[in-house]
């Protein structure tokens, strides 16, 4: 297993959107602001696989993530808004009120256990 380093994009998924709709605070809805989309390239230099959890991190911060494989870029992986991206970018608006949501860089690692891996705040992963 090795890290890989990368930018982060931020994104609205349809399926967080239809969750969003009902309740932000519903299994689906946390699920989905906590899985990072991947290219199968860039999951395979990172030695694992589509459903395994990831530390994610940038200058900012860090939060665990479920993989998923995705036709994007290699070297770009993307997270939906939400809770769990909130912790890894940063306050700093360079004035427009607005953080940089897109192009942060970041670093993901394996994590050794996937059973003590943990969704977001410290939630327990099902």
């Amino acid at each position: 297993m090795s890290n890989i380093c990368g930018l982060l994009i931020t994104v609205r998924t349809a399926r967080q959107g239809i969750a969003m709709v009902s309740d932000k605070s519903s299994p689906e809805y946390q699920e989905e602001v906590a899985t990072l989309q991947i290219n199968p390239d860039d999951l395979t230099a990172l030695g694992v696989e589509p459903g395994d959890r990831v530390r994610l991190t940038s200058t900012y911060g860090e939060a665990i993530v479920t993989c998923r494989t995705a036709e994007v870029p290699g070297g770009l992986f993307f997270l939906p808004l939400g809770p769990v991206a909130n912790q890894v970018i940063g306050t700093d608006t360079q004035g427009t009120g607005v953080p940089d949501f897109k192009g942060l860089e970041v670093k993901l690692e394996p994590l050794q256990d996937q059973n003590l891996a943990t969704y977001g705040r410290g939630e327990k992963a099902k």
